[in-house]
């Protein structure tokens, strides 16, 4: 008898402060991140290469990434000038770099690194707008030669720093 009403009190005040939750104003998905009801829209702007180094595709490659994180984790629909939220920016490091020199003064690895400077705006709420450099890099072999690994390395690469503009964009923990 004493847990019934327990059980009794518990949904009375369940229904009580329902209303109280139902004023909040951030949503929620499975990928984690908490995009305010209010932003419906984005617009990814193509990302030129000013890195001194050009790979002629990752400028497409790295705008491509990100409209497709941003599409397969949120409802957002896509905008080609200006939306609610934007991002647009270059790409401003592609090189590689020895990592581990060998007794006889040979690279035993590279190190490959690619890095976008992004600035994000958010015409909603302001206080979520950010301009910053993402560095991302992947070690290889230097028994490879680069053309033989860069795609596979690039892919990696843009993987891990959509993820991460993602993460600073919409993920806010």
């Amino acid at each position: 008898m004493l847990s019934g009403i327990k059980s009794y009190y518990l949904v009375l005040l369940g229904l009580l402060l329902l209303p109280f939750l139902n004023g909040c104003k951030v949503s929620y998905s499975f990928s984690g991140a908490s995009i305010s009801p209010e932003v419906k829209t984005v617009a990814v702007q193509l990302f030129p290469n000013r890195a001194n180094i050009v790979n002629p595709t990752l400028s497409q490659d790295f705008s491509d990434a990100l409209r497709d994180k941003i599409r397969d984790q949120t409802n957002l629909v896509f905008m080609s000038s200006s939306g609610d939220v934007n991002f647009e920016g270059e790409i401003v490091e592609y090189r590689t770099s020895p990592l581990a020199i060998t007794g006889d003064d040979r690279a035993a690895m590279n190190r490959f690194t690619i890095g976008i400077r992004v600035k994000f705006t958010n015409i909603i709420d302001s206080e979520q707008d950010f301009e910053k450099v993402f560095n991302r890099y992947q070690d290889y072999d230097s028994s490879n030669d680069l053309s033989d690994v860069e795609e596979e390395l690039v892919v990696a690469i843009l993987k891990q720093i959509t993820e991460d503009i993602f993460n600073q964009a919409f993920v806010n923990w």
